[in-house]
Order: structure tokens, then sequence, then C-alpha cells
């Protein structure tokens, strides 16, 4: 049985594994994602990450279409108690900003479509820098006080602005972010290292990184001269072929991933989730097929000198 990792200064445990529904109501549709649901829970996954924008960029969708599916999903399987959802707000159409009354509209409108009466995990998806953070976090820790939600994290914000954050909770015994969702991968790495992750671990916080396998750059299924068809191929992960960085780490992987007779992406996340403050890799998938090579994250460490093979390739 994989071992459950505990979510900062939570009482979170979760799988080293985050199933990401960005895909939920858009390229999988309620069939194939309650089977991805599924399969996931089935081998132990029990973290699922949504945001109540996704997938709000498809023509003829709303935003709260992946939010829709994983209610409809633990209504039926009836397993609300077993999952830690975490989802966010800032981006839905209809809820835009960080305001203290769009935070509670929006907190609503997601337990509604979740049909849940709580929220484990509630994030700010994307920072807004004119809101003062006593307004954003005085309105999640009323969500706190009033069961709504258990927990409250921070996705796409800079260390002076987290900083600021932790103070104020600190300060006046506030509820306080517990997890920070950083854009991080092998290949995407300035983002998190440095002021931000050093924060996070100063802080007790968890990282829960997206993009954890680069748009699908880091499966290995975009090689030279390849084409991929995928609704997200277009929207980055070809450009890391590109880069001298990227064929690095797309040489270092295959050769780790031979010896451990190992997929690509589990590398790839093995990679990611022994990384300092990081407790679990976000990646999603459209398919039960895709879902193996992700899971095996659980079972795989890498050796130190693997882990700094991989790290220099991707410097």
């Amino acid at each position: 049985m994989t071992s459950l990792r505990k979510l900062g200064n939570s009482d979170l445990e979760v799988f080293p594994l985050s199933l990401g529904g960005n895909v939920f109501g858009w390229t999988a549709d309620e069939a194939a994602s309650f089977a991805v649901l599924d399969a996931y829970t089935a081998a132990g996954g029990n973290f699922v990450d949504t945001a109540d924008s996704y997938s709000s960029w498809v023509d003829g969708n709303e935003g709260g279409e992946s939010e829709t599916v994983i209610g409809k999903w633990v209504k039926v399987r009836g397993n609300r108690a077993d999952v830690v959802i975490a989802t966010k707000v800032s981006q839905h159409p209809e809820y835009r900003g960080l305001s203290a009354a769009n935070i509670k509209a929006a907190a609503d409108a997601s337990l509604r479509r979740l049909a849940t009466d709580y929220i484990d995990l509630y994030y700010t998806h994307f920072d807004k820098p004119e809101v003062p953070v006593e307004e954003i976090i005085g309105a999640l820790d009323e969500l706190v006080r009033s069961g709504k939600v258990r927990y409250i994290a921070a996705s796409n914000i800079s260390a002076e602005r987290l900083e600021a954050s932790l103070a104020f909770s600190d300060r006046e015994g506030l509820a306080r972010y517990v997890a920070l969702q950083p854009h991080y991968n092998l290949v995407s790495r300035d983002t998190y290292e440095g002021d931000l992750q050093d924060l996070a671990e100063r802080s007790g916080l968890a990282a829960v990184p997206y993009y954890a396998l680069a748009s699908g750059f880091l499966t290995g299924k975009y090689r030279p001269g390849r084409t991929v068809d995928s609704a997200r191929a277009a929207a980055g992960a070809a450009k890391h072929l590109e880069t001298e960085r990227g064929r690095k780490v797309l040489a270092a992987l295959d050769e780790i991933a031979e010896a451990h007779d190992a997929p690509v992406p589990t590398v790839a996340l093995a990679w990611l989730a022994a990384q300092p403050t990081v407790a679990a890799p976000i990646a999603s998938a459209r398919t039960v097929e895709q879902l193996p090579a992700l899971l095996g994250v659980a079972e795989l460490t890498l050796t130190e000198p693997e882990l700094a093979r991989l790290a220099e390739a991707s410097a």
C-alpha cells in the first residue's frame, strides 16, 4: 500500500500524485472522466485537483464543467469522505478576482457544482496584487470558520505576497496557507526554485506543482520529426524540443527510464516528487490507459546520482 504524504502543516494526507481535473468535461467526457477517477482511486489515489474556471476556454463551456463532473462522480460513488478535493477561485468568467465578496460567492458556486458542503483545499488561483492580502485572507478565514473550506492554499503568487499573507495570518490568528501550487517541472524550474521554494520550506508549506509534465513534453512522446495528435501539443509541449535544455532532459529521462524499466513520465514525476517541499505533483489523464505511467510515481524512488543527473540536464 502506497504511503500517503502529509500536506504541509494540515492534517490532510494525500497520495503522492494529484489527479488533475482540467481535462474533465473537456478532452474527457463524463464517462471517460468517471473511468479515470475510478481507476485512480482504485489504485489508492485520493487527491483530485480542479478549479472553478475549468474548462471555460472551450467554445460552448461556461466554466465549472470539471467541478460538475467530479461532483456527480462523488455523489454516485458515495465516497466524498475518502477524497481530498482541491479547487480554486479567481478565474471563473462570472467570478473573477479575489475581492472578499467574490471569494465567498465563488466558493458557494463551487460547493453547488461539487455537490458537497465542504472543500478540502481552496486555492487562490492567480493572485491579484491590487487586492490587499488582508481582504483575501479575511474572506478565506470566514470560509474556514463557517466549515465550507477545511484548508487554504495559494497558486501563482509571488514570494513577497505569500510572505505578507502568512505574516498577516500569524499576526491576526487567522487561517493560514498550508500549500502552494507553483508552475514547476524539469524544464521549468525558475518560477519556483529560489525565493518561493525557500519561503515554502521555512514556513512549512507543501508544494503541489502544476504542469508537472510540461503540457505533455515530459511524457517523452514529443520527439524531433514526430507529430502528436493532442489538444495541448500546440500549446507548449513541442516548444521544449527546440531548446538544448529540453533535448538534454529527454536524453537523461530516457537513460534513467531504461535503467528502471519505467515509463519516461514516471521518472519525470519521481524527480519532481523528490524535490524539497513537494508533496504531490499534479498530472491529468484523459484515458485510463494513461494512468499507470502517472501512478508509478508512488512506487519509484530515484537514486541520488539519478536525481543529480536530471538536475544537471535541466539546469
